[in-house]
This record gives structure tokens, C-alpha cells and sequence, in this order.
């Protein structure tokens, strides 16, 4: 094996994939409360972003990863707007 073969990344146990994506998420509902939306929780986020999840099955780490840090204010919004008048959020 030669210096620029690299090894594959090591796989991470579910339990520490979660514990990160939920820091992810607690991050930006950080940012979004210093926005002033204050009412933003990481769960909220997780919910917004694992939406489009639903149909297609969960994405591979580095897509969820880019999907939580890309997430914009707006598309935030626009996802609480949509299921308030479908019903679905509390």
C-alpha cells in the first residue's frame, strides 16, 4: 500500500452518529435563536431536516451533516408554516 491509498473511514457506532447529528442540531437551533427564533430547539431542526428523509430513507452521514449546516431560516419557516396548516405540528 503506497503513501496515497488511503483507508476507508472508520464506521461510526449509532449511538455516537446520533450524538453528533443531535449536537448538529442543537448548534443550529443555536444560530437560529441568535437570529431571534427563539423558540428553536435541535429537535425542531431534526424534524425539518429527517422530513425529506421520510420518503427516500435516511442518507448517508456526510448528507445529513450538510443538510443540518445548510439549513436556511427560511426553509425552516417554510416547514413550520406547511405543517401548522396541514395539522401536524404542535
Amino acid at each position: 500500500m503506497s503513501d496515497h491509498d488511503s483507508a476507508p473511514e472508520p464506521e461510526l457506532a449509532d449511538e455516537d452518529k446520533n450524538r453528533m447529528i443531535e449536537q448538529l442540531c442543537e448548534s443550529k437551533a443555536e444560530e437560529f435563536r441568535m437570529l431571534g427564533y427563539e423558540q428553536v430547539r435541535g429537535a425542531d431542526i431534526w424534524e425539518c431536516v429527517s422530513d425529506k428523509y421520510l420518503k427516500k430513507g435516511t442518507p448517508p452521514l456526510h448528507v445529513i451533516v450538510n443538510d443540518i449546516l445548510s439549513l436556511k431560516v427560511n426553509q425552516y419557516m417554510n416547514f413550520i408554516t406547511l405543517n401548522l396548516y396541514r395539522g401536524e405540528r404542535r
